[in-house]
């Protein structure tokens, strides 16, 4: 009878998911430990890296703390900046920033956000203060271009909240020299052409085009949208999301500065347009920009041209140069199980929906995560950890797409079929239906969360839904004047707060500046 422990863990596919999920998985079982794990990451040699988006949660910075990257190495490597949520131009009615039309949703939760909703106090007072700038410093520091720490604030920690933006590719390099040098993950440049199966149809190897084979007892599939073992081998389908979420094409450019000096964004744009939004990003060295839209509602010509016209509205460089344009095609959904017998989907495998909100990385954190802590001793408990797998990342899954339709459902805008369309209640999520409801009356909060790790808290929420003009009647009761006095003493810290940091805050340039001539 063959061994059914779980000794051996094979890796297909590499880049983000999959040299995330090595890292995570053997810096928890490092050779040598209690419970050594051999762990080997197989990739063809010409699947190029997709990096849409290339904007993190702040759930990366404790991802790298825990495979041992140090933050500055990190910055320095990758590109990378500092990420502070995410700014919203255009949704709501239409128009660019100068008309008002615009809000964040930042990394950091209201002041007191837990013992208190701020909600309540804020709504008779709306037409004074946005609710993200009366409820927190994070906007108006990151409008100003500022970091979110300071050069002698510890790696990994912050004044405020936040994420990164980075260059997917260089990413990918880092995460493998530090698996390979440092955490003992095997790397092995093949292709695979066949997958072989027990007599229970659990996999027991992989053939590879140089004539060997490799194999495993757990098979994590990184294969990105071709998923070549959940969805080739064993014929998992996927939830098909396009009649909720439309967007199931983008373009990508990458943009040089037009001076070397210029400020770095601190969030993420998103600019809505007719038939999707365009992602604004910023590094150090370059930006990325790209619009996402609906194939159904648009055509590649005419997103091509939206696409240009944003372009020729920001400062860049080499003006002369038309910017070479990559098309990427998705499909919108996710698989009907991401663990099926020994194999676990990570990554663009699992799904995909669109760069919204950038929650990609994110679940890819989740889910190695996830699989690091419950990984089955043996296959004889396989099947009860699939179970809570499937059941896990199902649940995320649904939130994120709830929590993105929210954008689209809240935008007023009547310039296009697609924004109407997105409005069309056949299309909204019945979970999402009953809480704009309930919402009328009662604004989200922390008691809202049916899980300890949900993705987006009932905070993020509120920033959305009062950020794209959402009324709360707030009950009679939420208005007690002992809470109203508390309410008051919060907004009046978030403006001292945001004072304070606006003085002893540098620039996101500067401190990447400084952090560079610290290693040298």
């Amino acid at each position: 009878m063959r061994n059914t422990a779980v000794k051996k863990v094979v890796i297909v596919g590499g880049g983000s998911a999959g040299w995330l999920t090595a890292g995570v998985l053997a810096a928890e079982y490092a050779a040598g430990g209690d419970h050594p794990l051999q762990i080997t990451l197989v990739e063809s040699p010409d699947v190029p890296t997709i990096g849409v988006g290339e904007g993190t949660w702040p759930s990366m910075r404790g991802t790298l703390k825990r495979i041992g990257i140090s933050e500055t190495e990190f910055l320095l490597r990758c590109d990378a900046s500092f990420k502070q949520g995410t700014r919203f131009i255009g949704w709501r009615q239409g128009g660019e920033a100068t008309d008002g039309d615009e809000y964040c949703h930042p990394f950091t939760a209201p002041a007191g956000f837990h013992q208190q909703n701020p909600e309540p106090f804020w709504q008779p007072h709306r037409d004074e203060m946005p609710f993200g700038d009366a409820v927190c410093p994070q906007g108006h520091i990151s409008r100003l271009h500022l970091a979110p720490k300071q050069l002698t604030t510890p790696e990994y920690a912050f004044n405020l909240n936040y994420g990164y933006h980075l260059d997917a590719g260089k990413f990918a390099e880092l995460l493998q020299d530090h698996c390979t040098g440092c955490l003992g993950v095997e790397h092995l440049r093949e292709r695979v052409t066949r997958i072989a199966n027990d007599q229970n149809g659990y996999i027991t190897a992989l053939h590879l085009d140089s004539g060997g084979s490799i194999e495993g007892d757990l098979f994590v599939d990184c294969s990105g949208a071709r998923s070549l073992l959940l969805g080739d081998h064993y014929g998992i389908g996927i939830f098909d999301q396009q009649g909720v979420l439309f967007n199931d094409s983008a373009l990508a450019v990458q943009m040089p500065y037009a001076e070397e000096d210029a400020p770095i964004e601190s969030c993420t744009l998103s600019t809505a347009r007719e038939n999707g939004w365009i992602w604004d990003i910023a590094l150090p060295t370059r930006r990325g920009v790209g619009y996402t839209y609906s194939g159904s509602h648009t055509s590649d010509s005419e997103a091509e041209l939206v696409l240009s016209q944003y372009l020729r509205m920001t400062p860049a460089a080499n003006r002369e140069k038309a910017p070479e344009l990559r098309k990427i095609s998705f499909r919108p959904g996710y698989r009907e199980q991401f663990w099926h017998k020994n194999c676990v989907a990570i990554g663009m495998a699992a799904g995909f929906i669109e760069p919204l909100e950038a929650s990609a990385l994110v679940l890819v954190e989740q889910s190695a995560k996830m699989l690091a802590e419950q990984l089955p001793p043996n296959r004889e408990v396989m099947q009860a950890v699939a179970v809570r797998f499937n059941r896990k990342l199902s649940h995320h899954w649904q939130r994120i797409i709830e929590f993105l339709k929210l954008h689209y459902v809240l935008s007023e805008r009547r310039d296009s079929s697609y924004w109407k369309d997105h409005r069309d209640p056949n299309g909204i999520p019945g979970r999402l239906a009953d809480s704009l409801s309930l919402w009328r009356c009662r604004s989200p909060w922390v008691e809202d969360s049916e899980v300890a790790d949900e993705l987006f808290p009932a905070a993020s929420y509120q920033y959305v839904l009062y950020g794209m003009g959402f009324v709360t009647d707030p009950l009679p009761w939420a208005m007690r004047p002992e809470k109203e006095q508390i309410a008051r003493k919060q907004f009046h810290d978030t403006i001292q707060s945001r004072e304070r940091l606006q003085r002893s805050l540098p620039s996101n340039r500067e401190l990447l500046q400084r952090m560079r001539l610290a290693v040298r």
